[in-house]
């Protein structure tokens, strides 16, 4: 069985919670992220195995009715994607620095997922709406080449959905930049 993820927003920091307990009950997921985002949402974020972790979506749009904004569910997630959620990965040598910036926290996940799976990068972090007004964005090093191959495979589905705020590739970022941004 493959791992998985699901993300439910809702509009609501109550029903936020009641979402995130009505989650948790359903099924033996992780918790990997529950708390409010901007402007005035809440997101419940958790993973597993495939199976688990669709039952406690199913349990979680069910607790959040009305008050659901988005959903996600994305199964066989790059496991690079826990790390990255947990500012895990520490910073490499690498020559590039990718940024992928979008409107919505799932749509951030998909792209940082499609862009792990499409070159041989690390994910560095992804920040998911927190101080951002409600916008997410991954951080990607790796050699140029890679970098870019993994920008172009992520931004496909935000650019699709009209959801992509932007795309920056930054050839051997300055080391004070980076000690400030990881």
């Amino acid at each position: 069985m493959e791992p998985a993820i699901a993300l439910v927003e809702t509009n609501s920091i109550a029903a936020g919670i009641a979402v995130g307990d009505a989650m948790l009950k359903k099924a033996p997921v992780n918790l990997l992220e529950a708390r409010p985002v901007c402007p005035g949402k809440y997101i419940v974020l958790v993973g597993g195995m495939t199976d688990p972790v669709y039952e406690a979506l199913q349990a979680g749009i069910e607790a959040g009715a009305d008050a659901i904004v988005d959903t996600l569910f994305l199964p066989q997630v790059h496991l690079s994607i826990f790390p990255a959620l947990m500012t895990a990965t520490p910073p490499g040598k690498g020559e590039a620095l990718g940024i992928i910036e979008t409107v919505t926290v799932a749509t951030c996940i998909v792209a940082a997922d499609a862009a792990a799976k499409a070159a041989d990068v690390s994910l560095l972090e992804l920040r998911l709406a927190n101080g951002l007004g409600g916008k997410s964005f991954v951080l990607i090093e790796g050699p140029v080449a890679e970098v870019e191959a993994a920008v172009e495979a992520g931004v496909q589905f935000p650019q699709q959905e009209g959801l992509l705020v932007r795309q920056v590739i930054i050839s051997q970022l300055h080391e004070e930049m980076k000690d400030k941004i990881v």
